[in-house]
């Protein structure tokens, strides 16, 4: 740590290298200094001069034996893994390697032959920069979970087309904080954003080759310095400093307008790779030190080739700093942890009490903010959801997958071979009413009846997210289109579950299917918005899936920086309507509160209703039983939640949805379940919201469309309350 006039101590953890120099850049000249102390496996020394705007690095010597798993190389510049700015963004260079490549970024030769090619001219130089920043008395929102509406996005892609921002500020930090922005943001009606990853990050070499670039910033770099790349060309000018201004000022900006900001963070691997990657910062420090290897062999299960190892405590130390610095000094408001799986892996595999894990939810400035776990990777034992520790949350996979099978897959299935005995709606059920089944396996056996460690919140729901296909995509192809990724279409998953509706692919105008094709299409987009939106849990949207974005197909747009994954602001009826329909969606999620219960619900009493409640019904009106749950020939759900007792104008809503081949009029439940004066407040199979017809319902009975989602309100009459049940 040094003060504002550069003085103190500099320290970095190296236990195997021989020595590290600290190298200092004053205009085109480095001077080095040897950190001439050790302890503890850290190498340090008193230092002076290191003001804001310093450019400095690092160079290790000591031990080079690749099969060992030691890459130590003095002529390689190394990133401070503390730095807090970076001198500029850069593509993958040869002169990164610690060892011989060739004009491919492939090693050259059988074995590694340690490189004598100087960096320091092309390397990207740490940068000491000043936390000082006006925040004017900065409010977090401290959205409460069961309030919390997640809205996944990308910094550069969500902004780079917007017609109203200033040229200079489209595809930025800048951008994201403009009015613009975070008014139709306001409007939409989420709560938090979601940003891919900001670290500063780099190119693996197959992209490099490739021409392409990691457009979605999964490849980290530094674990404390924001991507200069996103930022304003006129602060990539100005400097490190001031693309650190620049992002807190788009967090300033966007708690300004009511939003909280969660940060997607890699600390599961770095942009070094494997044993064939380059030596930006870590693997040149302390290769064996920072990753995971087995006498000199990588431990992979990131599919990067390389695992950062959670077990070591300078890793530990290093990412526990790295989220402190990005709450305290960044005031962001949490944090989604990708591949969350490897943080919490020993040498017996992933443990909920894992040192890391519990660090994090101990510690006295993270346990008060938001904590998301991506809660798998791709090891051995990878899928742990469900398994993480309270009070993370986590991305539940399952209810994406149930969700999709409901209204996508299992409908094509059915379309291709006419058999009807194919879904059913128990799983759909579990997923709405807060996946349980999932969250509740870590209570302990003494816990009352009907209480959990956890809360319905603590499913993070989602059908679509920045991986795979958008929900424009998934009602429009069944067949993934990646090639324009340059893996002749290997990458990405096969298992989209999604459903064309008669046609794979975009319809021309003049197709005479294409008027009930795109239909159909718009049709169950809503319908899966509003089982998403009117589900237990917490949703998460993903960016342009509520104006019908499209990837043209592409499930893993990663390297396309372009039109594919950039957002479309182009105003359209449809989009305008969809868009509408998602608003609406969020007003009933906020306007009743049953939907946002804390526990999980229980077996409704018709006697006692309460707002912690669910009963399910089929067509008729009477509750479903046993045989029906188990019916694959069940394709339409109806979903009573009671309103809270006492609260007057409170009302009882019924959810019907419906993957009937035919219109199903669908008889309201009857008595002793809650009666009086139903009104319509959402169907999906209208275009938009205000198409729906005002005043009460004049029977007990609703006709719902094929592939749609129908919402009542039912107030009961009289003044007895909400639990009243007149016939």
């Amino acid at each position: 740590m040094v003060d504002a006039q550069g003085r103190g101590t500099f320290a970095v953890a190296a236990p195997r290298a021989g020595s590290v120099d600290l190298c200092i850049r004053r205009g085109t000249t480095e001077h080095r200094q040897r950190l001439r102390h050790f302890d503890g496996g850290l190498r340090w020394d008193h230092v002076s001069g290191m003001t804001a705007g310093t450019q400095y690095g690092l160079r290790v010597d000591g031990p080079w034996d690749p099969s060992a798993g030691l890459f130590c190389n003095p002529r390689k510049l190394l990133l401070d893994p503390w730095a807090r700015g970076i001198s500029h963004s850069s593509s993958l260079l040869s002169s990164f390697f610690p060892f011989e490549v060739d004009a491919m970024l492939d090693r050259v030769g059988d074995h590694a032959i340690r490189s004598e090619v100087d960096s320091g001219d092309a390397a990207i130089w740490s940068v000491v920069v000043s936390d000082a920043f006006d925040w004017q008395d900065d409010l977090r929102p401290m959205v409460d979970w069961d309030s919390t509406v997640l809205y996944e996005l990308h910094v550069k892609g969500f902004t780079q087309l917007h017609p109203e921002l200033p040229p200079e500020q489209r595809g930025t930090y800048a951008g994201l904080g403009h009015p613009a922005v975070t008014g139709y943001l306001r409007s939409l009606g989420v709560t938090s954003v979601e940003l891919l990853p900001i670290h500063a990050a780099m190119d693996e070499p197959h992209l490099t080759r490739l021409g392409l670039t990691n457009y979605w910033g999964y490849s980290s770099l530094s674990f404390f310095a924001p991507d200069p790349s996103l930022a304003t060309a006129a602060a990539q000018h100005a400097g490190a400093q001031a693309v650190v201004d620049e992002v807190k000022t788009m967090v300033r900006s966007l708690h300004a307008a009511g939003f909280e900001v969660i940060l997607d963070v890699v600390y599961n691997h770095t942009a070094e790779g494997g044993a064939d990657g380059p030596a930006l910062s870590l693997r040149g420090l302390d290769n064996r030190e920072y990753y995971w290897t087995d006498h000199g062999t990588f431990f992979d299960v990131t599919g990067t080739g390389g695992t950062l190892d959670p077990r070591s405590r300078h890793v530990m130390d290093l990412i526990l700093a790295s989220l402190r610095y990005w709450v305290q000094e960044v005031h962001v408001d949490g944090f989604r942890f990708d591949l969350a799986a490897t943080l919490g892996r020993d040498d017996r595999g992933f443990s909920p009490d894992h040192p890391l894990l519990r660090a994090i939810l101990t510690d006295p400035v993270l346990r008060g903010v938001k904590l998301i776990a991506e809660p798998w990777d791709v090891g051995t034992g990878g899928w742990q959801t469900g398994n993480f520790p309270a009070p993370f949350t986590e991305w539940n996979d399952a209810f994406r997958d149930d969700v999709r099978a409901f209204w996508l897959s299992d409908r094509a299935v059915r379309e291709r071979t006419g058999n009807d005995a194919i879904g059913g709606v128990r799983d759909l059920a579990t997923r709405l009413a807060g996946s349980s089944d999932l969250l509740t396996g870590q209570d302990p056996p003494e816990l009352p009846a009907g209480r959990s460690l956890r809360s319905p919140w603590a499913s993070v729901n989602y059908v679509t997210a920045h991986d795979g296909f958008t929900l424009r995509d998934l009602t429009v192809y069944e067949n993934k289109r990646n090639q324009a990724n340059g893996e002749d279409n290997r990458d990405g998953t096969s298992d989209n579950r999604s459903f064309h509706h008669g046609h794979e692919g975009e319809l021309e105008p003049g197709d005479e299917h294409a008027g009930r094709i795109e239909q159909a299409r718009r049709r169950t987009a809503r319908s899966i918005l509003a089982t998403l939106l009117l589900a237990s849990g917490t949703p998460m949207l993903t960016a342009g899936d509520e104006r019908g974005r499209s990837q043209q197909g592409n499930n893993n747009a990663y390297c396309q920086d372009n039109e594919i994954s950039w957002m479309d602001w182009r105003r359209t009826r449809r989009a305008d309507q969809l868009r509408e329909t998602v608003t609406r969606l969020l007003q009933l999620r906020g306007e009743h509160p049953q939907l946002r219960t804390p526990h999980f619900l229980r077996p409704a009493d018709p006697a006692a209703l309460d707002a912690g409640q669910v009963a399910w019904f089929g067509a008729e009106g009477r509750e479903l039983a046993h045989e029906d749950w188990m019916d694959p020939s069940q394709h339409l759900l109806a979903m009573l939640r009671p309103a809270i007792p006492g609260r007057t104008g409170s009302e009882h809503l019924l959810v019907i949805l419906s993957t009937e081949a035919e219109e199903i009029r669908v008889q309201l439940p009857g008595a002793p379940w809650p009666q009086g004066t139903a009104r319509l407040l959402l169907d999906t199979s209208l275009e938009s919201p205000e198409d729906l017809p005002a005043g009460p319902l004049v029977d007990r009975s609703v006709p719902v469309a094929p592939g749609s989602v129908v919402v009542l309100g039912i107030t009961p009459d009289g003044a007895g309350g909400p639990t009243e049940r007149l016939s």
